[in-house]
């Protein structure tokens, strides 16, 4: 029997239509955009000015808090400015615009597709290169990967899990990497092994990848330490504490960290930009891009560079459909509508949903009836139509008290809800909110 998570979860239907698609690189437009906040925490501070000449890999952004990641230039050529942006939050923030010209590499990167085994850096020099390249979690929360290896005071990590699962409907990005760069991702599995002073590691690849299972599974046999588990394919298994939980049956704590039961999580995309920044000097300047949708004429996975316009991923799938209600950053469960298709690839933009008008549209929302099915499939054991009527009356201690910072926003009660209430955008408010007073408390 198959692996999964102990509490809730849902199965909704897959549409991996873009599975077995091999990935395909696009052309490099005559100008990109990078923004200099594309993670979780302080923004980077320009280390480039109008004018200066710029190659591929050469740092443009450096990281000036202890939560931050470096970003370096994805094109060669000559920065045009440095102004506001639109991002897929839909606020204009700060980014840089560089116009390019031609294609130059920093000497000191690997370009080569030589696959690079031996190791001899120690677990500090591995931190440090990993940090310098900028790496960030891909599979779209975007912590910078440093500060996650680097583990607090008193916790000690024992095993390092893999994310294979991609359970978001419709993605594929990671399958198509995990199937074209498999050994780049078990060495890179070993590098991060070696970083954490762990003598295991589990990647979790969902079952309803099984070209990707028997392919790790053949190559997994050189690497003792490290084995493969094909998990039952439930939604939101990517998660990761339900991934830890279908794992290795730890469940973490409310309010704590993954570290606090042993465990390190990273997603096979942060490996890959891992191993490609340790082996090979090459900094996070490109991804792995899922362009797809129900109406569109060649979904597809995308090797693009960081600072690429979104509509030049949309026109290389086909272009957008007549069809359009909203397009979609990221997955329909977690991912963000965007306002414009201009803005630009960034670190975490692990697809391009998009979705036509008859899908996108939102039914009428009716009373709450009372049928629990938001609490059973709730994979965190919460109440969700509680938790939204405290966010909707302002009960911030009775929410807080409920345990609504522990919601993983997973949107599953929204999907499995009859009266079609917007459950996840209320407590997504009520989390905000309730984080609010928690940090004011602590000053």
């Amino acid at each position: 029997m198959l692996k999964t998570f102990r509490i809730g979860g849902i199965h909704p239907k897959e549409n991996k239509i873009s599975a077995g698609k091999s990935i395909q690189e696009i052309e490099i437009p005559e100008q990109v955009i990078i923004p200099l906040s594309q993670h979780i925490g302080a923004p980077c501070q320009p280390i480039v000015k109008k004018g200066d000449k710029v190659k591929v890999g050469t740092q443009i952004g450096k990281s000036v808090g202890y939560v931050s990641a470096n970003i370096h230039s994805p094109v060669s050529g000559t920065v045009l400015k440095i102004d506001k942006a639109l991002d897929s939050s839909g606020y204009r923030r700060d980014a840089i615009y560089i116009k390019t010209e031609g294609d130059e590499w920093e000497d000191s990167i690997d370009t080569s597709s030589n696959l690079i085994r031996e190791l001899s850096l120690s677990s500090e020099e591995i931190l440090d290169k990993i940090s310098k390249a900028g790496i960030v979690g891909m599979g779209g929360a975007t912590f910078p990967t440093h500060v996650k290896l680097t583990p607090p005071p008193g916790t000690k990590p024992e095993i390092l899990i893999v994310n294979g699962v991609e359970c978001e409907p419709y993605l594929t990005s990671d399958h198509a990497l995990m199937l074209e760069k498999t050994e780049e991702i078990l060495v890179g599995t070993t590098i991060v092994m070696k970083a954490l002073k762990v003598s295991k590691a589990i990647i979790g690849i969902e079952n309803n990848k099984k070209d990707a299972i028997s392919r790790f599974r053949q190559l997994v046999k050189s690497y003792p330490n490290i084995s493969v588990e094909a998990l039952k394919v439930q939604y939101p298994q990517g998660g990761e504490k339900q991934l830890i939980d279908a794992l290795i049956g730890r469940q973490v704590p409310s309010g704590a960290l993954p570290i606090s039961v042993g465990a390190v999580v990273q997603n096979v995309g942060s490996i890959y930009a891992i191993y490609e920044a340790v082996q090979k000097n090459k900094p996070l300047v490109e991804r792995v891009v899922t362009v797809t949708g129900n109406d569109v004429k060649q979904p597809m996975n995308i090797l693009s560079r960081i600072g690429v316009p979104l509509s030049n991923l949309i026109d290389k799938a086909g272009g957008l459909p007549e069809s359009t209600g909203k397009i979609v950053s990221g997955g329909p469960m977690m991912g963000k509508a965007i306002a414009s298709v201009d803005i630009p690839v960034t670190k975490g933009t692990s697809g391009i949903l998009i979705i036509p008008t008859l899908e996108a549209k939102r039914e009428a929302m009716r009373d709450c009836i009372r049928c629990t099915k938001c609490i059973s499939v709730c994979p965190m054991g919460l109440n969700p139509t509680l938790l939204m009527n405290l966010t909707e009356y302002e009960v911030w201690d009775r929410a807080e008290s409920n345990y609504i910072t522990d919601c993983i926003e997973c949107g599953s009660c929204s999907y499995t809800c009859p009266s079609h209430r917007p459950l996840l955008d209320y407590i997504k408010l009520g989390k905000g909110k309730v984080n609010t007073i928690i940090r004011a408390r602590k000053n």
